[in-house]
């Protein structure tokens, strides 16, 4: 197939180019605009309690509202507010609700400190756009409209709440973008310049996968967005620019230095790119396979941020692998080899006594050694697994603590009560839509007595719906709603709730706390569905390209082996205060396992390509090495750098994920692809590719003139004597 598909688009390079042009302009034409929500109750489905819990909210307190943003007063001196200043804070209130800015319902006066330094004042925007782009728009005008109300007062007035760290979210992302993209074109062209020594090759992957390959995935990915109902997130976009130019550039990377190495074993131009893609399509598109299979795989989470960064993550491998052995290959074909790598002369040239065989050569003569050696890094670095505790502050893991929200944010923790600016909610509700009767404050005494509640508010004047159905007990937890202490006092508080509920009635526990509660019971589902699924489909394709029901054992252990270590030392670097991001292990599992997976691919193939030329294992691990070796380096080190300026990004989200992924590279590349699954592979021998025989020598046809050895010394690849006949 993969011979059929690098004839056709080398003969016919034009025609391939314009079917990419024709498409993409159609594609992007009609492509509906991405939307955007970063509302953490959007990840969950109405299934879990909390999002019960805000449907009741909804139906029974309708006037009642989480606030979307908090305006918060102090002095510009930090003294005690004056009268005056009391007098002002009503004032610039009342005047912001008079202004009707969009998405602002209502705003009202909040609470005053103990200390009597800050007022608050609480502002509820439109449920149906919570985490909405619209709603960050809200809160900037808040931000200029209190400011400018604020002008000739002793007062100092910031913004903060769900809707501002959206906004402060947006700017953030903003620079985490461009850091990305400008800091992986940087290392792409660099590296690129330095390996072919050619400014054509080191401008031309970043031309195709910036303006065409991305561009065309951004509109499937916003046409299967609106198709299926998936929610986009503002955290996704900087992670589709690094992987687009990683993945891309490594299947750039793949196709030529394997079209080089048919130039220099004495190809015609044309030929050799038909070659390239022969040999290396197949790996490359089962590399792909196995990404988007895994990537595929997180439409089984129940958090809305996975299911919609899978199939988007999905979507644009799949055009970059299309891009990789179509488009790619049709442009260079159209370019001879001398204009292609101008002014490197050394494309024509096999270079000599590189440490890449000197490495092959150690690895034949002692692949047990090296086997154990490569195994125990691995193992000793998964021991920090161990440490690992997970982080459910998404805003303060997202958001420089500079930001306007997350100062707002760490100032209210502090004068009020920590949990005060998140309250949780019990609802009571009756079953049979009758009174609420029973003892309803004793069932407030019950909560009160939950270990970390700083207090419960009740009073059956004003908590009760007008139906009498319903009522609405706020607990104010002594913790920050993000922190694991209060999702532990969450859970107590839920356990005290369901059991002391008076008879015919039914307690909800929601509000932040309880959300969080509910997005780790769903991670903890992930991990238990996503991670084993992924596994065993990566595991079937493994077997379907080498034929081999044991090989795919060891090489998914030896990606097992891999995110351990990278899991074990990310807990190690960054784990150790408040934790990891709770969606970082599943980010990690997926891309370490992919892309780990991919450079594994890459090694077995061109081993099993060596065995079929006639070398006993050893000996084809050991050339495997010398010739996949400078492809897996070179691509390895082009995608964990270009991953690696996430951390660069200002946000600590990014940060880790940007070093964790990074590492993960490192450890897929440099010592599994390059030393423990070919050492393994050497070791086991035939019985690896058991039960076929996918690395016995092909037999050549004889009689044809052409079974002679091939343009570099070494038996002939029967598809060369094919394409030969074929003229």
């Amino acid at each position: 197939m993969f011979h059929r598909i690098g004839r056709t688009v080398v003969r016919h390079p034009v025609w391939t180019i314009v079917a990419w042009v024709i498409a993409a302009v159609a594609i992007i034409a009609t492509a509906p605009s991405l939307p955007s929500n970063s509302d953490e109750s959007s990840f969950l489905p109405s299934s879990y309690e909390s999002i019960k819990a805000m449907n009741v909210q909804e139906k029974a307190f309708p006037q009642a509202f989480s606030p979307a943003a908090i305006v918060l007063y102090q002095r510009t001196d930090g003294k005690p507010l004056t009268d005056a200043d009391k007098a002002d804070v009503t004032r610039i209130t009342k005047e912001l609700g008079a202004k009707k800015i969009d998405q602002v319902q209502k705003i009202v006066d909040g609470s005053e400190s103990k200390d009597h330094k800050f007022q608050t004042a609480m502002v509820q925007m439109d449920k149906k756009s919570a985490g909405q782009p619209k709603q960050a728009d809200a809160a900037k005008a808040l931000r200029d409209d209190s400011t400018a109300l604020a002008k000739g007062t002793a007062l100092k007035v910031q913004v903060g709440g769900q809707a501002a760290q959206g906004l402060d979210q947006q700017d953030a992302g903003k620079t985490s973008d461009a850091v990305a993209l400008f800091g992986s074109l940087l290392i792409i062209i660099v590296t690129l310049s330095i390996i072919f020594r050619s400014p054509l090759v080191a401008i031309m992957p970043l031309v195709l996968l910036v303006g065409v390959v991305f561009t065309v995935a951004n509109a499937l990915i916003a046409d299967a967005t609106k198709i299926f109902g998936l929610q986009a997130n503002s955290s996704i976009s900087a992670l589709l620019i690094v992987v687009v130019l990683g993945v891309g550039t490594d299947y750039f990377l793949f196709l030529m230095f394997r079209y080089r190495e048919r130039l220099r074993a004495g190809d015609e131009p044309k030929q050799a790119m038909i070659n390239a893609v022969t040999r290396v399509g197949e790996a490359i598109a089962s590399a792909a396979g196995a990404v988007i299979i895994a990537f595929c795989a997180l439409a089984l989470s129940t958090l809305g941020f996975l299911t919609q960064l899978g199939p988007a993550l999905a979507i644009l491998v799949a055009v970059t692998l299309l891009a990789g052995i179509t488009l790619f290959p049709a442009i260079c074909s159209l370019i001879p080899p001398r204009a292609l790598f101008w002014p490197g002369k050394k494309w024509r040239e096999e270079p000599r006594g590189t440490r890449y065989a000197a490495v092959g050569r150690l690895m034949a003569r002692k692949p047990a050694m090296v086997a154990v050696l490569s195994g125990a890094v691995m193992l000793v670095l998964a021991i920090g697994t161990f440490g690992y505790k997970a982080s459910y502050d998404l805003a303060s893991g997202s958001i420089p603590k500079t930001k306007e929200s997350m100062v707002v944010q760490d100032t209210l923790s502090k004068a009020y009560s920590a949990g005060a600016a998140a309250p949780t909610n019990v609802y009571l509700t009756s079953k049979d839509n009758k009174a609420l009767s029973g003892d309803l404050n004793g069932f407030a005494d019950k909560l009160r007595g939950v270990d970390g509640v700083a207090g419960v508010t009740f009073d059956k004047a004003k908590d009760i719906n007008k139906a009498g159905t319903t009522a609405n007990y706020t607990v104010t937890l002594k913790y920050e709603a993000a922190t694991d202490q209060a999702i532990a006092a969450v859970g107590d508080v839920r356990t005290v709730a369901h059991e002391n509920a008076p008879p015919g009635t039914e307690a909800l526990v929601g509000g932040t706390s309880s959300i969080y509660k509910d997005i780790n019971a769903a991670v903890n589902h992930d991990y238990r569905t996503v991670f084993p699924v992924a596994a065993v489909l990566i595991m079937v394709i493994l077997g379907l390209l080498l034929r081999s029901v044991v090989a795919p054992w060891y090489l998914i252990a030896s990606v097992g082996l891999g995110f351990g270590a990278t899991l074990g030392t990310t807990v190690w670097i960054f784990g150790r205060g408040d934790g990891l991001i709770f969606m970082l292990p599943i980010i990690m599992y997926l891309f370490v396992v992919a892309i780990g997976t991919d450079y594994n691919i890459l090694m077995i193939a061109r081993l099993r390509e060596e065995a079929r030329e006639g070398r006993e294992p050893r000996e084809a691990a050991s050339e495997a090495l010398k010739h996949a070796g400078p492809t897996i380096g070179a691509a390895g080190f082009i995608l964990a750098a270009t991953f690696a300026t996430l951390m660069l990004s200002g946000n600590d989200f990014l940060t880790e994920m940007g070093f964790t992924v990074a590492f993960g590279i490192v450890i897929a590349a440099f010592v599994m692809a390059m030393f423990f699954t070919p050492s393994l592979t050497a070791l086991i021998g035939h019985a690896a590719w058991w039960p076929g025989h996918a690395d016995r020598a092909e037999s050549l046809p004889t009689g044809t003139g052409q079974d002679g050895p091939g343009p570099d010394g070494g038996p002939r690849d029967p598809r060369d004597l094919e394409d030969s006949r074929r003229g």
